[in-house]
């Protein structure tokens, strides 16, 4: 009696890998497998499914995928690499995501579920022959396809001997030009939007490096660093770079030119801090970032008693020598009130860098070091106001015992703040948020415009601007702030893109928020919700489908209702439109 031998049959094989993948996983592993994973949801998966694909298998980072049709193969692998080059058009190049793709049509053993055979170790080794980003087919995909597919060219590279083929394998590569409708209306998007750029002399600080010797006085370096961009910060005609932006070059050797670049600035300030005993001394160069000239460089050797005198000095040389002569414009500055305790001043430094490693345990060390200095100096306003901060991030993750008590407490802060000095930004930053989750619109809108005329530039301040500007129902201006925060800090935290993304949805620009929440690496449930939300309201089912699904995968209670109890609209019609895009992607009410 014969043994029926295995299945066979003739089939597209497609062959995918990811790009640097063991790279990507090394610098943010979370991260990269949140991003890879929110492209199988929003793009290749769909793309499979449109063109009748099946996945026979997925190994980590790469994908066995079996088509009936090898047209529909090329045009599913088109697809996905023209639309992941489109993702990574606003990504940094360190960052992209890009894949290797292989196409092949020869017969294949079918065991079950799982697909074995020459057919596809050919196709495992035409995608180690692409590009990133690229494709490359068999001889017998090119000739099965010929020229029915517009926009689809290929170029013949000839035989090509691979590993563990014995025979050459004939390969072409697929030229992915970009779809003529697409690239005439992004030509016609360009030149009707007019090229913003900003007239104002613009300037980035770098780290001051600690010289002393001595690994714990980098928390004094970092802060006295973080108080220079906050006095320059405070005059209008100066655009800053943020702290977050420029810490990011913390302990490297830096290039002008380059720093420059990255950050669109005109000048940068570098320096170093030497700290011994009772005595501070500070090094800071001015510098043109096109000619690569110092223009200005001074030395201050002083008693630490003179720290805010020798930041004042510092602030006004710097100021003296840009474009324009900017005036330091003294009467539209905020009076200071500083410490005269300098152990009380060293706690609020080595706190604000505590509090930016956004951690449960640097919180708790921020707290103790405030309390401190306001054990030594209880009159500290800024201490305060920098215990109303640090406390709001305990509320803000959960870190508390008790929210209610802890923002009564943060209240408590920013109203002995406000009887000590009215003149801190932070302090009407941080109540504008409080009056906000407390729907007090009207008080909120009057700190939050406190707080920008006292520090134009920070981006924790602009980007709030434009939060409560969607709040308010003017979400198109509330675009135009959250986008100048993320030009004033490159290097923003992520959830500029939640705050960007809701304004978006807010505006109906809804390919613009899906874009804006799509950037978040590590989206929780209610990033996924508004996905979901934004896809509805786009009609693409598909997604909106799979985002929900996430949503009630990761937050099994959710309900539209308890979700827009956590919104802060104060137009109805707001609210109706989120409630509207969060049912339309079939969450539960």
């Amino acid at each position: 009696m014969d043994v029926p031998g295995p299945e066979r049959r003739l089939a597209a094989v497609l062959a995918a890998d990811m790009v640097g993948f063991s790279r990507l996983m090394e610098v943010d592993e979370t991260g990269t497998l949140a991003r890879f994973k929110t492209h199988r949801i929003e793009l290749i998966d769909p793309a499979i499914a449109k063109n009748r694909g099946r996945i026979i298998k997925t190994a980590g980072d790469g994908l066995l995928v079996e088509f009936h049709s090898v047209a529909e193969a090329v045009l599913c692998a088109a697809e996905i690499q023209r639309r992941m080059a489109r993702r990574n058009t606003d990504v940094s190049p360190a960052r992209w995501i890009q894949f290797r793709i292989g196409i092949n049509l020869g017969d294949v053993i079918v065991e079950e579920n799982d697909i074995f055979g020459d057919g596809v170790n050919v196709a495992a080794r035409l995608e180690m022959l692409a590009e990133p980003g690229g494709i490359c087919v068999s001889g017998a995909v090119r000739d099965q396809v010929g020229q029915r597919l517009e926009d689809v060219e290929f170029e013949d590279l000839g035989e090509q001997n691979v590993k563990n083929i014995a025979r050459p394998i004939r390969v072409f590569r697929v030229r992915l030009e970009q779809d003529p409708k697409t690239a005439a209306a992004e030509e016609a998007k360009n030149a009707a939007v007019p090229t913003t750029v900003s007239k104002k002399p613009s300037i980035a600080v770098l780290p001051l490096v600690n010289m002393s010797g001595d690994p714990e006085q980098e928390f004094f370096a970092d802060g006295l660093t973080e108080d220079i961009i906050a006095e320059l910060s405070r005059f209008h005609d100066l655009l800053v770079i943020s702290r977050n932006s420029t810490f990011a070059y913390k302990g490297r050797a830096v290039k002008v030119h380059e720093i420059a670049h990255e950050f669109g600035v005109d000048y940068l300030l570098e320096g170093s801090v030497r700290k011994v005993r009772d005595r501070i001394r500070v090094t800071v160069q001015l510098i043109d970032a096109e000619t690569d000239r110092h223009i200005w460089a001074e030395r201050y050797d002083r008693q630490l008693e003179d720290i805010f005198a020798i930041q004042d000095e510092i602030t006004r040389a710097i100021v003296a020598t840009l474009p324009g002569r900017v005036e330091a414009a003294t009467h539209d500055r905020a009076k200071r009130k500083p410490t005269e305790n300098m152990a009380a001043y060293e706690c609020v430094l080595t706190a604000k860098v505590l509090h930016h490693r956004s951690t449960r345990e640097d919180n708790a060390e921020a707290q103790r070091l405030l309390n401190r200095a306001l054990a030594l100096d209880p009159n500290y306003a800024h201490a305060h106001a920098w215990k109303a901060c640090v406390l709001g991030q305990t509320w803000v993750h959960d870190w508390c015992a008790d929210r209610d008590a802890t923002l009564q407490h943060v209240a408590a802060e920013l109203e002995t703040t406000l009887g000590l000095d009215d003149n801190d930004s932070d302090v009407h930053r941080i109540l504008a948020a409080l009056n906000l989750t407390r729907d007090d619109h009207d008080k909120a809108a009057y700190h939050q415009e406190r707080a920008l005329a006292l520090n134009p530039n920070s981006d924790l301040v602009v980007v709030q601007q434009g939060e409560l500007l969607t709040w308010l129902g003017r979400p198109e201006e509330g675009i135009d702030w959250i986008k100048k925060a993320m030009r004033l800090n490159p290097y923003h935290p992520e959830r500029f893109w939640s705050h960007l993304g809701r304004a978006c949805y807010c505006a109906e620009k809804y390919a613009e928020a899906a874009g804006a929440f799509s950037r978040i690496t590590r989206p929780d449930y209610t990033h996924h919700a508004f996905l979901a939300a934004t896809f509805a309201q786009m009609g693409n089912t598909v997604a909106a489908a799979a985002h929900a699904a996430e949503v009630l995968k990761r937050e099994p209670k959710f309900s539209v209702a308890l979700s827009l109890a956590t919104q802060h609209y104060k137009r109805e019609v707001d609210r109706q439109r989120h409630e509207a895009g969060l049912l339309k992607a079939g969450l539960p009410a």
